[in-house]
């Protein structure tokens, strides 16, 4: 309870309530932001750092780049049948790449018949912003799914470099063989089908008109004679 003193004047004089002894402190927010803003600072420093050493190296030195690819041109990929592969391979560098092998292993010869082209074939050169493209034509043993791997390249990124680069194409993916008996069925012309129903479809057409035929060559002359005496 507060207390009320007397006044002189005769009115009442209330206390001020007493101070705590234990004042809440304010949070200093503000100086942990200012000590963040150093290392956020020195973080900015360094990464600029990096981005201008990685800069520097890419004008200092030019070097070849490869990017390759290898697409599976067929829509149906059947046993026995034909198969379309084809190899890109495109130079974004600054530079030739020099003694370029390309070589596919992933067409074995238990899966597979080479048909046309060849699996592993090497360019001298390739300029750069120049692209050259390789066809491979195989023929699957049997059906089910397989597995279409990268192809490995190799190259010097430069004329005067004795380090070998290594990279892969891109990959297809797996892909489903189907049997031949199955596309056969569902795709073929049927060419000899239906010469085997229309030799059958004959003698089931041959007999009712020879029937037909028989009895109307019996019937129209006594039609005909009755149509003449009628006549006289």
């Amino acid at each position: 309870m507060r207390k009320c003193g007397s006044d002189p004047t005769g009115g009442s004089v209330v206390e001020p309530p007493p101070r705590s002894l234990h004042t809440p402190r304010p949070h200093r927010k503000e100086s942990r932001i200012s000590l963040s803003l150093p290392k956020m600072l020195r973080y900015c420093l360094l990464a600029l750092a990096l981005v201008g050493c990685v800069f520097s190296e890419g004008e200092g030195e030019e070097r070849a780049r490869l990017l390759a690819a290898k697409r599976v041109h067929n829509l149906y990929l059947v046993e026995g049948r034909d198969i379309v592969v084809q190899y890109s391979v495109h130079n974004v560098g600054q530079a030739a790449a020099i003694n370029v092998q390309l070589t596919d292993a992933g067409f074995s010869s238990e899966d597979f018949d080479i048909a046309g082209g060849q699996l592993q074939v090497k360019f001298d050169r390739i300029a750069p912003n120049a692209n050259v493209s390789h066809t491979v034509v195989v023929q699957p043993k049997k059906y089910g799914y397989f597995n279409f791997t990268a192809a490995e390249i190799s190259y010097q990124p430069t004329e005067d470099s004795a380090e070998i680069q290594i990279g892969y194409t891109s990959e297809p993916g797996e892909g489903g063989i189907i049997a031949f008996r199955d596309y056969d069925r569902k795709f073929s012309p049927h060419v000899f089908d239906w010469f085997i129903f229309a030799l059958l479809m004959i003698p089931a057409l041959l007999v009712p008109f020879v029937m037909w035929y028989n009895i109307n060559s019996k019937y129209t002359p006594v039609t005909r004679a009755k149509k003449g005496k009628k006549s006289d």
